[in-house]
């Protein structure tokens, strides 16, 4: 599932105007720290990576729990999305990758020459994406995901904003309270910016397919029509203002705010939008865009952080569909389930009673049980996977309905690094009938433990160890290819010895990632339709209709990142078979595993080294 998604879109959405005037003089003139080009030097080049990289996105600041101290003013604030915004994130690529040439990076530590590489990698992507007026520029260079539209059904200010507010800005103090309504009033500010991007943009050629427009129209109007007082914005603040002990009138104070100021930009923004999108080009995917090609081979760089071509991703996942259908046939012949393709077979599952929750408040909360039961199943399984000890706190929540028609099927936040906020797993119940119970605990695999919250587990809990920039990037491909493993090494250690239909439902999850490679890469490199794309996935993988229109929406907006999930994967696999070999009775399956998480999240071009590493070291041993 996707992760990470406040995190993501906030260090690509652009920097406030406070923050660009606080930079130091090496973002505006690229010159050298002091301490550049020598060894003891490089943690301080680092640090000053992140406090410039973090002034751009206030809300990452929160996100990390960061936002207190030498950050406190950045609660107050969102990031600016204006043209100087982008501007600000061109000008900081190229300042670190200047810096970081006047570092020798041969007399660095090893695990300084793989943070060197990193960040490198992160500039190198970011200053790639100067050369399209669209798609998150070069602030999506380090986030690890483009995404060619303004606004989308799970993109823009008015899918991110409330829930962050709701969800990470912490209210204990007055102050708390203030900056929440100044953010409020910020948020007005993103609408209206995003207004005038959204119009620019359209008249380059570059908007929405109409399905997508269809469903972000909805969800713009329909939080228009809903009363100021019965928003979330205002009822977040005011029940955690009162929880708190804070006198004042805050529903009073936020209502007026989305009254005067948020309703009115929100309808700049809806007449923008309707606008733009009233005619435009046929096609899915972004193909039918400005260098939509080359566009596409930058996101797909983005997604995977490999050079493969979509010709050679698209083969690749027809390949491995192949290979796992051949396995779930075995073990759904097991079960007595016979007749019909593999994915017609798994259609039949996907209607049956014993798998289904009633589509209730109740059943939606004997899911939520169910899901914190794998949990608990899980936990005992860790200290065969790794030596770190990690306690991995979790939340699990549904999807808030005001964003769950555009938003994906399961998704998970990182801790803040404070430990004020724990890990969130958001899974999506707008229909209990997208979850059949037997697909549930391979999906906590992946977006609790040992997936994503570990991996975030290790980043909030050393993170007085681990530079702060390791939680300023993203890369997809590790992320998520380190969540598909987890999942399998649930399958390895026994999870499903009892439960057939959930290893069913293990291996479906792994056939699907292969087939969002074919999928992706159809609908951006090969001309594949919105529809063509829903009937092969829910042909080869039997899962709903409606789910599966979901995901094609998801990867038309955010194109090259469903291909990650299969290709780190892919890359793990292959790095720990290189690991067995060269190891064999030193190979320890814990040691390796934290190999991988203790670099923090690094490109698969980088990954090679930190394993290889690992491998000089077990030697030793």
């Amino acid at each position: 599932m996707n992760f990470l998604l406040d995190r993501r879109q906030f260090l690509k959405t652009g920097a406030s105007a406070a923050a660009i005037a606080a930079l130091p003089a090496a973002v505006a003139t690229g010159a050298a720290s002091a301490a550049a080009g020598a060894p003891e030097g490089f943690k301080a080049d680092l640090d000053a990576f992140a406090d410039e990289l973090i002034k751009l996105s206030p809300e990452t600041a929160t996100s990390l729990g960061l936002d207190n101290g030498k950050y406190a003013a950045l609660k107050a604030k969102l990031s600016d999305l204006s043209p100087a915004a982008d501007k600000a994130w061109a000008n900081e690529a190229a300042s670190i990758k200047k810096r970081l040439g006047q570092i020798d990076r041969a007399r660095l530590s090893p695990a300084d020459q793989l943070r060197y590489d990193t960040v490198g990698y992160a500039a190198d992507r970011a200053k790639e994406g100067t050369a399209f007026f669209y798609g998150g520029g070069a602030g999506a260079g380090w986030s690890g995901g483009a995404q060619p539209y303004v606004i989308s059904q799970q993109g823009g200010a008015l899918s991110q904003v409330p829930e962050f507010l709701d969800s990470q800005h912490q209210v204990h103090t007055k102050e708390d309270a203030d900056a929440y309504l100044a953010r409020v009033s910020a948020f007005a500010r993103q609408l209206s910016q995003e207004a005038e991007r959204i119009a620019a943009d359209a008249a380059k050629g570059v908007a929405p397919p109409d399905f997508v427009a269809a469903t972000t129209l909805g969800q713009l109007k329909g939080f228009r029509e809903t009363p100021a007082a019965q928003q979330r914005l205002v009822s977040s603040l005011a029940e955690r203002a009162e929880k708190a002990g804070l006198k004042g009138e805050w529903a009073a104070h936020c209502t007026k705010l989305v009254e005067k100021e948020v309703y009115p930009a929100l309808d700049r923004q809806i007449a923008a939008f309707t606008a733009a999108t009233a005619k435009t080009a046929p096609g899915a995917g972004v193909q039918r865009l400005p260098d939509g090609d080359a566009f596409y081979a930058w996101a797909l760089r983005l997604g995977t952080t490999t050079t493969l071509s979509p010709k050679e991703i698209h083969q690749l996942g027809l390949d491995q569909n192949a290979e796992l259908k051949s396995r779930m046939d075995a073990l759904l012949k097991k079960q007595g389930l016979t007749e019909g393709s593999v994915g017609d077979r798994v259609q039949a599952l996907n209607k049956d009673q014993r798998f289904l929750y009633p589509d209730t408040d109740q059943g939606r909360a004997d899911l939520i049980a169910y899901l914190n039961e794998c949990v608990a199943k899980i936990r005992p399984t860790l200290t065969q996977l790794s030596h770190l000890g990690l306690k991995a706190d979790l939340q699990i929540k549904r999807v808030p309905p005001d964003i769950q028609d555009g938003a994906p099927l399961g998704y998970m936040n990182f801790p803040a690094l404070d430990g004020s906020r724990p890990a969130i797993y958001y899974v999506n119940l707008k229909s209990t009938n997208l979850w059949p119970k037997y697909q549930l605990p391979t999906l906590t695999a992946h977006e609790g433990i040992p997936g994503h919250t570990w991996q975030g587990a290790y980043l909030a809990e050393h993170h007085s160890e681990i530079p702060l920039i390791s939680s300023l990037m993203g890369f997809n491909a590790f992320v998520e290819g380190w969540a598909l493993y987890a999942e399998q090494l649930m399958d390895e250690h026994g999870l499903y010895a009892d439960d057939p239909f959930g290893q069913i439902g293990y291996l479906q999850a792994q056939q699907f990632r292969a087939c969002r490679l074919v999928a992706d890469t159809g609908l951006h490199a090969m001309g594949w339709s919105r529809e063509q794309t829903v009937q092969f996935l829910t042909g080869e993988t039997g899962k709903g209709t409606g789910a599966m229109t979901s995901e094609t929406d998801r990867y038309c907006v955010a194109p090259g990142q469903a291909c990650g999930y299969k290709m780190g994967h892919n890359e793990i696999l292959r790095l720990r078979a290189k690991a067995m070999t060269a190891l064999g009775a030193k190979f320890d399956l814990a040691a390796f595993d934290d190999a991988l998480v203790k670099t923090g999240g690094v490109p698969l071009t980088v990954l090679s080294t930190a394993v290889d590493a690992y491998i000089a070291d077990a030697s030793k041993g």
